[in-house]
């Protein structure tokens, strides 16, 4: 996980997030978990699992943002000092004490589980106000 605590006027400031970013012209979901593990942590991903696809209307500026969660099962290399924050392994009991954004902690529990999820969270001004999550075994 990454504390967001580097960048000034950063949408995520103060909160813990996964490992992820934007997707660039012609990336495939995996091409791009994959660039943004290397470039936020220094590790190479070499085993994704695609746990999840979440939407978010009107997350920033009124664009909806949408996410492709991934778990990477294997990785090799060193983690490096982040641009994004601080990096730290977090043992997953204790995942849910960190401050999250709200609907993280609908969906992080689903990670542990097969198959996959698919989830739309609404915030407003930076808070959950409505969300929906549909598990497929």
């Amino acid at each position: 996980m990454v504390y967001r605590n580097k960048k000034d006027n950063d949408i995520h400031l103060g909160k813990w997030n996964g490992l992820g970013g934007k997707m660039e012209t012609g990336e495939s979901p995996e091409e791009c978990a994959r660039r943004e593990v290397r470039e936020e942590s220094g590790l190479i991903a070499l085993k994704l699992v695609l746990k999840g696809v979440l939407t978010f209307p009107a997350f920033s500026h009124d664009e909806d943002w949408y996410a492709f969660v991934f778990v990477v099962e294997e990785f090799e290399g060193q983690l490096i000092d982040s641009p994004e924050g601080k990096l730290e392994w977090v043992d997953d009991h204790r995942l849910l004490n960190l401050n999250l954004w709200e609907g993280d902690r609908f969906f992080l529990p689903l990670l542990e589980r097969p198959g996959l999820f698919s989830g739309k969270f609404s915030y407003k001004n930076g808070h959950l106000v409505d969300h929906q999550l549909v598990y497929y075994p």
